[in-house]
């Protein structure tokens, strides 16, 4: 909460994890003291009605201003002692000053109106902080283990790294691992978003909250409960919510001044209406205008939707940290886009075979897949992959930068780049394939040339529509990549994408990343690690499938939890609208003041009603900003099959 509204930082709050966050619209101790104010305000209304003395009913509005009052001049006087003036500072001296006029019914509305907006204040806090943590939940409350050969159920806190779970069909995982045996489909739509379950066999990664499939699992424990990826996550957006966007930085910077500021020309209004006027009047209407030009509701205008907004995107498998992240997201206008684990699957898969002399696919499949088995090449698993068997090769050897030799069956064979090894006839369809974008190795048998081998690092199914939905935002969108410029045009082509920068080392993308932010807004998504420099130096980092990833989620502002990059513009709309909300929320609380002083100055509006109007605005504020916090999940991602279907094939790909 801002200083300027004094009604933060002294209110007990579950920040990092202490206490606990009320459940229940009555369990907020503010509205507690509210209701019971309220109470003793219509008690006293009643009296006066019916005739009672005037003692009794100056007793029950007493009673009732000490209880509303109780929600914030402890606090003030805690911030007074500390140096520290804020909007509950006026709201105090307006109590005592209608008390001194002897207006003790309207300095008890005062109060009870205070803390009504007060508590609502510290609901919808807790409310939108609750869907973060709600995270946790996730976790089930046992575990099976096996230790010393046996099963055992204990707590997830007993857990220790090492220890090998059993998951059985329809359980949560309890804490994240390692797939030792088992297969299965895990559904980890709560956690990052995905709405397709994931498959996962022995040595996949598996996180806390994931709900197991058909398959019993045994996975191997890599962190403890209190490490998981989900408690990293909930302890990492709570503590980057104590830093301010812009937006919050502007009610700050508005609300600061205005506090101090209002307080004087209350001052010189009473002091000066007293030395021409009926000075009771004009000390009145002081009051009245320190309390119409109080500028909470703008203090909270923008906290509320804040909060509502990470809590929200958190849901949808986007890590947003903090206020400044949010506001940093919302103005994004150029997103620049790095290639491999981005766009693309970092997969690389064979997509072509061309074949010479009546040699089949999967005899020239075979024959690189035996030199390759040997190979520490980022292609081999690839054509490993494809080969229909995996033969036995000897005496295998690299040549640096060229390819790999050895001898298959007593006959000499080879695998290269061309040039290494001439193509002859198969010239145009080596050329065919690198135009697709492809890397294209020749296989030689004997001496002689039988086949050439396209891999492809293979676009997501999805990134054709992303990038159509972004440009459909205004948004100007390029790619970054340390690949070479043919490989690169090729792909930026299938997912029509225009701007193309290839053979990028990483000081020089963050170069280009420093010259795009001249022009607009920018954001860099990458994988985190090897992009750190551009994600670094962009307005906004945004780190691809962080989900575990320590060094993605701690470098960038904003991370996809999961692999489905239609995340992106989700995120962004989201961050828009928060923006919105945000900028909607400053210039009501603005309209508010600007529209209540001359009203209060004027004498047309008393205490009672300008009270009224202003905790009203605060709640219609409050509401808003929680619109923040509504969400709309993805639809099912596009299969492998639909993107084809729907994108042009490259050339010479074989389906």
């Amino acid at each position: 909460m801002s200083d300027a509204c004094g009604c933060g930082d002294d209110r007990e709050t579950v920040e990092g994890g202490e206490g606990r966050e009320p459940e229940k619209l009555w369990e907020v101790g503010e509205l507690r003291a509210a209701a019971v104010a309220g109470v003793l305000l219509s008690a006293g209304l009643i009296a006066g009605w019916s005739g009672a003395s005037e003692i009794a009913v100056t007793a029950l509005n007493a009673l009732a201003l000490v209880v509303g009052a109780w929600t914030f001049v402890p606090a003030t006087l805690r911030r007074l002692a500390k140096g520290k003036v804020g909007v509950g500072t006026l709201m105090t001296i307006a109590a005592v000053g209608g008390v001194l006029l002897g207006e003790v019914g309207e300095a008890a509305m005062l109060a009870f109106l205070y803390s009504v907006s007060e508590g609502l204040e510290a609901w919808s806090l807790a409310r939108t902080r609750r869907g973060l943590r709600a995270l946790l939940n996730l976790v089930p409350e046992r575990a099976t283990v096996l230790r010393d050969g046996t099963e055992r159920t204990v707590a997830p806190a007993e857990l220790r790294i090492g220890d090998t779970m059993v998951v059985r069909p329809g359980e949560r995982i309890a804490t994240d691992g390692t797939v030792r045996a088992g297969r299965t489909a895990l559904d980890v739509s709560a956690i990052t978003g995905e709405s397709v379950p994931v498959e996962a066999g022995p040595g996949s990664e598996v996180y806390a909250g994931a709900i197991n499939g058909t398959g019993v699992l045994e996975v191997e424990a890599t962190s403890t409960a209190e490490d998981n990826s989900l408690a990293r996550i909930v302890r990492i957006v709570e503590a980057e919510q104590a830093r301010k966007g812009a937006g919050q930085r502007l009610a700050d910077r508005i609300a600061k001044p205005l506090v101090p500021g209002i307080m004087v020309a209350a001052a010189l209004i009473a002091l000066v209406g007293s030395l021409l006027g009926d000075p009771a009047t004009w000390i009145e209407r002081a009051l009245v205008v320190l309390v119409a030009a109080s500028p909470c509701a703008l203090a909270i205008s923008v906290p509320v939707t804040v909060v509502a907004a990470v809590g929200a995107a958190g849901r949808l498998g986007v890590l947003v940290k903090g206020g400044a992240a949010l506001e940093a997201l919302g103005a994004v206008r150029a997103v620049a886009l790095d290639k491999t684990g981005t766009l693309t699957r970092n997969r690389p898969a064979v997509v072509r075979v061309a074949t010479l002399d009546g040699h089949s696919r999967d005899t020239v499949l075979a024959v690189a897949a035996a030199l390759e088995a040997r190979s520490e090449h980022p292609l081999a698993e690839a054509v490993l992959a494809a080969a229909p068997g995996v033969p036995v090769a000897t005496d295998v050897e690299a040549v640096t930068g060229a390819g790999l030799t050895g001898r298959l069956d007593g006959r000499p064979v080879r695998l290269g780049r061309p040039g290494w090894i001439e193509p002859g006839p198969l010239a145009e369809a080596v050329t065919a394939m690198q135009d697709s974008g492809a890397t294209a190795v020749l296989v030689e048998d004997d001496a002689t040339v039988i086949g050439a081998i396209a891999v492809r690092d293979e676009l997501r199914p999805e990134a054709r529509e992303v990038v159509d939905r972004l440009h459909a935002r205004g948004l100007t969108v390029v790619m970054l990549t340390g690949d070479n410029e043919r490989t690169a045009r090729a792909l930026a082509a299938e997912a029509g994408i225009d701007t193309v920068h290839a053979d990028l080392r990483p000081e020089d993308k963050a170069r280009i990343i420093g010259g795009l932010r001249t022009l607009r807004p920018t954001a860099m998504v990458g994988d985190g690690v090897n992009d750190a420099p551009a994600l670094a130096t962009a307005d906004l980092g945004i780190a691809m499938g962080a989900m575990g990833t320590d060094v993605a989620i701690e470098t960038a502002d904003v991370a996809l939890m999961g692999e489905d990059l239609r995340h992106l513009p989700q995120a962004l709309d989201h961050a828009r609208r928060a923006r919105r909300i945000m900028l909607q929320n400053v210039g009501l609380s603005l309209a508010v003041i600007v529209g209540l002083m001359p009203l209060a100055l004027l004498g047309v509006l008393g205490l009672a009603a300008v009270v009224a109007v202003h905790e009203l605005a605060e709640i219609v504020i409050i509401g808003n900003g929680v619109r923040a916090g509504r969400t709309k999940p993805l639809p099912p991602a596009p299969t492998p099959t639909q993107h084809r279907a729907s994108a042009p094939a490259p050339a010479g790909a074989v389906a």
